[in-house]
């Protein structure tokens, strides 16, 4: 680490360039292709640099060739154009983009602005809509070698704050170089845009907003029975650059494409199955230097933070406002999204943020740099309060030492059927994957991570619907500077299967964790482990399948592949391929968490079992409907008895709340996402009682308090007690002042023979205001 914290680039890191993707893909490309062909596989490409491309990615402007959709083509030219003309053609173009701000267009127009020219300090807002198959378009035209048109509104827009700081429903969403709101069917490419009226001088401080293409529905100016669906966006071969605000949370997002819906009410007072966009294409876009986002999708109703906008979920668990659990049971998803071959660099905050959509494919996007001027929660690419969606073929790298998140990806809050497979993130000195938990059927396959020495898998805050997949990722890391494998406590089963955990230190071991018990929901299962030093780390899991040899790489992981950008992603991943002789040929667990196909498309089952790690190899008979015959769902956990398991429990207090979820029947089911509630007027000592219907002996009592991102540990000090027939009275064998928390194991208090076990809370923490809320509590005899 250098002594800022931060992590050096490697050797052969791609220097900074604003440089369209296909250009830097096809030149890094070839070099890499060259080399491979000389030596007969992939060698790191070098460092490039080069200035901005500004050229369109076809060979000639769209504005050049007939409208096809039925419209007028109104030209726009910032030189020779006048606003008293009539605009319909390149000798008649109008002059300014007020004029076209003024006009209400009709579906199948097209706006075309003259190539090489420039707008300064004006902003684009078209008024009117496409329809379907005749959509609204905003494009070039003119000389196909000059440069696109240039679009720089100097951060004149409109404030979307009130001179008190809070948001104006008047103005929000009016704060882009391009604006449309409440308005549908657009398509909009081959233009240059910035929102900054200081290029040289960074914001730090007051309160800007600024985006270059703004798109908003804005609930509260909808007309009685309009359509508060907005169909149909298509955003290409736009380059964004210079979008400046003061890099903290506004409470509002912005960035270089922004999709947000806007309501200055809470959300109950909205009507269900609208408000969202769909049909949404965005792809082969350019962002540079941008805050906070380069690609941004999410809702920004404006009471819908607090504890008054949340809500319980079916199992009784509480989610604030701000968690959105209210975007899936209204049906607000946006939906039918595509985010594909973008190129980011250098991002205030997380480079591609995306929330409340569902069927959404977030592919081949390249992220150089994120986090560079935000110092708080956010991560490179990720989906939050989404479902059904796929992050796949990405390549995240650049990324900050951050104490919070930080990493390229993100298993994030509220999320349902959420797959990340087939990415590759590198040097990411925060870690790999940020895991915020109240997730279902979370999976994350198939990716490759590299020199992400932070922690792999970063915080669980919450516990989960259902368990969480990681299976068949390949992790090379520096263990000396590793902070952690984990650095929390799973709060429920998370399964690791077919991994390869390849540590490059040959002094340091892996640090697999740092809270006592933090792996106990953790189910590993055939993972490679692999240590440069020859030892093992003490805090390695329990694997009795897995192999502890050296996976034998086609590639030298010290010479790993960047800068051939993500069209030749394949290639990149392929370094880590296994050699024919590798012992884990054959090694792996099939389970259908798996998928069908490995990081290099080939099908995931060959021979006697699946490899372990990102790639197949053709060996053996070919498996095409493979059955899991041995499902890693049945693996035994903690194997002694739970004494308490299932026995009767009651609680001298409960919270009324959640439908009547949070009984004291809860501590005794054996599952750790349910819990009891003690009621907020509760008063101590607060006792919990099991009753093992006989006398039985136990030596260990096992006490598990709740957590979430809002909920801390609770209980300062407690007492055990046992119920003594002969005194008819209860009597203290344990007491601790130092709190429960996560996973505490009490002993040293000999055997206790008793029918009945009190947990007596008698004090809590000074800093908490709510009173305890527990999962679990169990009992064991461990003859110790």
């Amino acid at each position: 680490m250098k002594p800022d914290g931060t992590a050096p680039p490697p050797a052969d890191a791609v220097a900074s360039t604003c440089q369209r993707p296909a250009a830097r893909t096809l030149r890094r490309g070839l070099t890499v292709l060259l080399a491979a062909l000389l030596t007969g596989s992939l060698v790191p490409a070098g460092p490039a640099a080069a200035a901005p491309d500004r050229t369109p990615a076809t060979p000639n402007w769209p504005g050049n060739t007939p409208n096809r959709t039925g419209g007028t083509d109104y030209f726009v030219d910032a030189t020779h154009g006048r606003d008293d003309a009539a605009g319909t053609s390149p000798k008649t173009a109008w002059r300014s983009l007020a004029k076209a701000n003024a006009t209400t267009f009709r579906p199948g127009d097209r706006i075309l602005l003259k190539a090489g020219e420039q707008w300064h300090d004006e902003q684009l807002w078209p008024k009117g809509s496409g329809s379907a198959g005749r959509p609204i378009t905003i494009s070039a035209y003119g000389d196909r070698r000059a440069g696109r048109p240039y679009i720089a509104t100097n951060g004149n827009v409109p404030s979307p704050f009130r001179a008190d700081g809070t948001k104006n429903p008047a103005t929000v969403g009016l704060t882009g170089a391009i604006v449309l709101r409440n308005q549908q069917y657009f398509e909009i490419n081959n233009v240059e845009l910035s929102n900054d009226d200081d290029f040289a001088t960074d914001i730090t401080t007051g309160s800007y907003v600024r985006d270059g293409i703004m798109v908003s529905i804005n609930a509260d100016l909808l007309p009685t029975g309009a359509d508060s669906i907005m169909d149909h966006f298509r955003i290409s071969d736009v380059y964004v650059h210079h979008l400046d605000g003061p890099s903290t949370w506004q409470r509002i997002h912005y960035g270089g494409v922004n999709f947000q819906v806007f309501g200055d009410r809470g959300y109950r007072e909205y009507g269900t199955g609208g408000y969202y966009f769909k049909g949404v294409r965005i792809e082969d876009n350019t962002f540079s230097n941008v805050e906070l986002h380069a690609v941004q999708f999410a809702f920004n109703w404006f009471n819908a933070d607090g504890a008054d906008a949340g809500q319980y979920d079916e199992s009784g668990k509480f989610h604030e406002g701000w968690e959105q659990l209210w975007v899936r049971t209204r049906d607000l998803y946006s939906r039918d999204v595509y985010i594909g071959h973008n190129y980011a660099e250098s991002v205030g905050q997380g480079a591609i943020q995306l929330a409340n959509t569902k069927a959404m494919t977030v592919e081949y996007n390249e992220v150089n740099g994120y986090l560079q001027r935000y110092d708080a929660v956010s991560c490179g690419l990720y989906l939050w309060a989404g479902a059904d969606s796929v992050m796949q073929f990405n390549e995240v790298y650049g990324g900050p030492n951050n104490e919070f998140d930080g990493t390229p990806w993100d298993l994030e809050y509220t999320n349902f059927n959420v797959t990340y497979q087939f990415n590759y993130s590198h040097d990411n000195a925060a870690g790999w994957m940020a895991y915020m938990g109240n997730s279902s059927n979370s999976v994350a396959r198939y990716n490759l991570s590299v020199n992400d020495n932070g922690v792999l898998v970063k915080n669980m805050l919450s516990t989960n619907y259902s368990p969480t997949y990681f299976t068949n990722n390949t992790f090379v890391y520096d263990g000396a500077d590793l902070d952690y494998v984990h650095d929390e406590t799973f709060l429920s089963t998370v399964y690791f299967l077919n991994n390869i955990f390849y540590n490059t230190s040959t002094t340091e071991s892996t640090p697999w964790y740092r809270r006592t018990g933090a792996l106990r929901h953790a189910v590993f299962s055939n993972n490679a482990y692999y240590e440069a030093s020859g030892t093992h780390s003490g805090q390695e899991p329990a694997d009795p399948a897995g192999p502890r040899v050296d996976p034998r790489f086609v590639g030298d992981p010290a010479e790993y592949v960047t800068g051939v950008g993500v069209g030749r992603i394949r290639a990149a991943a392929a370094h880590f391929a296994l050699r024919k002789d590798s012992p884990l040929i054959d090694a792996g667990r099939y389970n259908p968490h798996l998928g069908t196909e490995d990081f290099l498309g080939t099908h995931i089952y060959y021979g006697d079992a699946p490899e372990i790690g990102i790639a197949e190899n053709r060996i053996g008979r070919k498996v095409t409907n493979p059955v899991d015959d041995n499902p890693i769902e049945d693996e035994p956990g903690d194997d002694r008895t739970n004494l308490a398991l299932d026995r009767p429990a009651t609680a001298s207090s409960t919270h009324p709340g959640a439908n009547g979820t949070l009984g004291a029947v809860n501590l005794t089911d054996g599952d750790p996402a349910t819990r009891w509630a003690a009621a907020d007027d509760a008063t101590y000592p607060i006792t919990l009682d099991i009753d093992f219907g006989a006398d039985t002996t136990f030596d260990e009592v096992y006490l598990d308090e709740y957590t979430d991102s809002g909920t801390n540990p609770r209980v300062q000090t407690f007492e055990l007690q046992r119920w003594d027939v002969g005194t008819g009275g209860w009597v203290t064998f344990a007491s601790r002042t130092d709190g429960i928390g996560h996973d505490l194991a009490v002993t040293g208090f000999g055997s206790v023979t008793t029918s009945r076990l009190r947990v007596a809370l008698t004090g809590q923490i000074a800093t908490e205001q709510y009173t305890p809320t527990l999962t679990e509590i169990a009992a064991y005899h461990t003859g110790g």
